[in-house]
């Protein structure tokens, strides 16, 4: 009787699948998700992955024996002898880290105790030979995988190193994909859930349908529906990248997804991702495509703020569907943050890179592109290139402060991208023109307040949490609000429904905005989260320096609908140094642009701004390329490179403060049981810097139980208008 090598086992039915099966399907699975180039490549890593659970050892451990068992190296030692040549190395890759994550390769004199490539291919193992009995490993052609891998960079060794790191990732990410499903489908104890559901040409037409419903009065209103019908038109041109550059208030949102449903349905793409810098602005976009789409198509939101488990509005059917889709990302939109997006592509990590295959086939929308962080903007742009040179991808970058990213990308990723700019006729862009942006240098904070009270409404945007904060508790007039990150998810959300509510209320009550009384006129201090995407009218803004695109932004939650001729943003800086935040070169770039300028908000203005601005930066825009940490590709450092992968500041600690019952019990489960779903957690946290998580330390009310996840154990160190305090609301006067 034939032996069976067990490769799992059904713990509710006891049913057994054997290697020969899961290495089949896995293999299987791997062609089904793969490019064309890589069909046969990734059939053969799929094939090898698993063989060294033919070893004598693992068949004891799966049935029961309490001893530890390494077998993913044998396929990787396998996939050596069998290709030795680079095809072979990033088979290695794959193989060997499919349950650890990518290692970095080391070197060649590292020991096998080391965890590198190098270290782990020393090691012995016992006989796993009986997997060419059962696998056919059947042959791939090089030359057709060198061209595809190569081809294109033979003079660029930067290039080489960057992309094979990239193709790498992305096979592993078919590879992690493909082993995950086909052993959770096997062991599940239900059934698989349904997919979440899409109709792309029903969500096309509901979204002409509003388009078409917009009557235009207006100047600006005509102007909006002008632009959005140029980029419409131009959007039938073939490239691999468009640039959708609409100034604030002309409808840019609409425009990039029926854009993007368009280029779908056109390329029959599979999928469409929408990328958000912040979290804080993924509840407003998803209400928006909720409210355009209907019923015609199910969104999966994936961020670190959101939790399908605590989405009790949702019904249990869709939200087993959308748990089991954010794990790969397999639907058919998808909203998410920059953050997520690229880590994703930049992970070692098995759970993070098994998105990335379903990147390929898809339209790429990045909201606000111009935020990519400059430290990060070659390997930023990198990824998006490759993504849609490589994986048959399209990408829409969708800014109102368009940077030259035609010469970016062709200089920092790959010098024949195909891009084409949707707007090339700008003459439109001096009708958007709603705010007068002038610079009124230092002012005391109490000079700005009193400013600030002479509007109906007014946003004063400041650079640091401590200035927010400060200028909140001496602000004395009207209505006021405070937002910063000192405050949890859970209170800013509630606080900006707040200030809408105020502000409509305002505006309904006294329309001209003429004899607004003192007590109903409204002052909001924030910092710049408030900027990009937050939906917000103002009368008018007040924006400590900072650079031209935030100086811009901040523009852009004043007058938006352009019911006034003209609004005011004011720029200032602190004359108290104790409230001024360093301020960047951005910062000083933009206040000469403020003195030569007398509209800012001009394309001519903006390009200058973001030329000179990059010219000084070609070292930090490159600063975090994969080529930088290594000059040969069999010297490729995934795990070191995804742990400096960082595109947040990590200056900064979450603190957990309790807000309702529900963030009670998920308090009171981490100190019991010393475990807790992080991403459950998120609403319920504010950011401090290290420096005050040791003052709270010091004084006895932050405890983390042993789990390096630190809660706020005395409330009185919290209040709900301005965040987490530093001192007991006992102590103020």
């Amino acid at each position: 009787m034939k032996k069976e090598y067990i490769a799992h086992i059904n713990e509710y039915t006891d049913a057994i699948q054997t290697v020969q099966q899961h290495s089949f399907q896995t293999a299987v699975l791997c062609r089904e998700y793969a490019i064309p180039a890589f069909k046969d490549f990734l059939y053969v890593i799929g094939l090898l992955h698993d063989i060294g659970k033919y070893m004598v050892e693992f068949q004891k451990r799966i049935r029961g024996e309490q001893i530890r068992v390494e077998h993913s190296t044998c396929g990787a030692l396998a996939a050596g002898s069998l290709f030795p040549n680079v095809m072979g190395l990033m088979m290695q890759f794959c193989i060997a880290g499919h349950h650890s994550g990518l290692p970095d390769a080391g070197f060649p004199n590292d020991t096998q105790e080391l965890g590198t490539l190098y270290g782990r291919l020393k090691r012995e193992f016992s006989d796993y030979s009986e997997y060419k009995r059962e696998l056919e490993i059947p042959s791939v052609d090089f030359g057709v995988w060198a061209e595809f891998v190569a081809g294109d960079c033979r003079k660029d060794q930067e290039l080489q190193i960057d992309k094979f790191a990239f193709l790498t990732r992305y096979a592993f990410s078919c590879l992690v994909d493909a082993d995950s499903t086909d052993t959770a489908d096997f062991c599940r104890e239900e059934e698989r859930p349904r997919a979440l559901r899409s109709d792309f040409q029903a969500c096309l037409d509901r979204v002409n349908a509003r388009w078409s419903a917009f009557v235009c009065r207006t100047n600006l209103q005509k102007a909006r529906s002008a632009l959005q019908a140029q980029a419409f038109r131009n959007a039938d041109r073939d490239a691999e990248i468009y640039l959708l550059n609409m100034p604030t208030g002309s409808g840019k949102t609409l425009a990039s997804v029926k854009i993007a449903l368009e280029r779908a349905l056109a390329g029959k793409k599979k999928r469409i991702i929408y990328v958000i810098p912040y979290n804080s602005i993924i509840d407003q976009t998803v209400d928006v495509f909720e409210g355009l789409f209907g019923g015609e198509l199910e969104i999966l939101r994936h961020q670190s703020t959101f939790s399908y488990e605590d989405a009790e509005d949702q019904d249990e059917d869709y939200r087993k569907a959308a748990t089991l889709a954010a794990e790969n990302w397999d639907a058919p939109f998808i909203v998410t943050t920059a953050v997520q997006f690229f880590e994703s592509v930049y992970a070692n990590k098995r759970g993070k890179l098994r998105k990335l295959h379903n990147m390929a086939d898809s339209i790429l929308v990045f909201d606000e592109a111009h935020l990519m962080p400059q430290s990060y903007l070659q390997p930023c742009l990198q990824s998006i290139a490759f993504i849609t040179r490589y994986l048959n991808s399209e990408a829409i970058f969708l800014t109102a402060t368009m940077p030259d990213f035609e010469n970016l990308i062709h200089k920092y990723a790959l010098p024949d991208s195909k891009i084409f700019n949707l707007i090339q006729d700008t003459s439109l862009f001096g009708e958007f023109q709603k705010c007068r942006y002038e610079y009124i240098g230092e002012v005391e904070a109490d000079a700005l307040l009193e400013k600030s009270s002479q509007s109906p409404s007014s946003l004063v945007i400041v650079n640091s949490k401590k200035a927010a904060r400060q200028l909140f508790r001496e602000c004395s007039t009207g209505k006021k609000y405070h937002l910063s990150t000192y405050m949890t998810p859970y209170d800013r959300k509630r606080i900006l429904q707040e200030i809408r509510e105020e502000l409509n209320r305002l505006e309904k009550d006294y329309p001209t905005y003429e004899a607004v009384p003192k007590e109903r006129r409204i002052t909001i201090i924030a910092t710049s989260l408030i900027e990009a995407g937050v939906d917000l009218d103002v009368y008018t803004v007040f924006r400590e320096r900072s650079g031209l695109d935030s100086i811009l932004q901040a523009g852009g939650r004043c007058n938006r609908e352009g019911r006034r001729a003209i609004a005011d943003v004011f720029v200032f800086d602190f004359a108290d140094y104790t409230r001024r935040a360093p301020i960047e070169e951005k910062g000083n770039l933009a206040k000469e642009l403020l003195g030569k300028y007398e509209d800012i908000s001009k394309p001519l203005c903006i390009a200058e701004y973001y030329d000179t601005l990059y010219f000084m930066k070609q070292e930090e825009i490159q600063k975090n390329a994969m080529h930088k940490m290594c000059s040969k590709i069999r010297r490729l450092p995934f795990k070191e490179y995804a742990e400096k992968f960082e595109l947040i500041d990590s200056k900064t600690v979450s603190v957990v403060v309790v807000r309702d019952e529900k963030s009670r019990e998920l308090a009171e489960h981490l100190r019991y049981t010393k475990s807790v779903n992080t991403r459950m957690l998120q609403n319920y946290v504010c950011t401090v810097y290290q420096k005050e998580l040791e003052n709270l330390i010091k004084q006895h009310v932050v405890e983390d139980y042993g789990t390096g996840v630190y809660c706020l154990t005395n409330l009185d160190y919290y209040d709900e208008q301005i965040g987490i305090l530093f001192e007991a609301r006992d102590y103020f006067l």
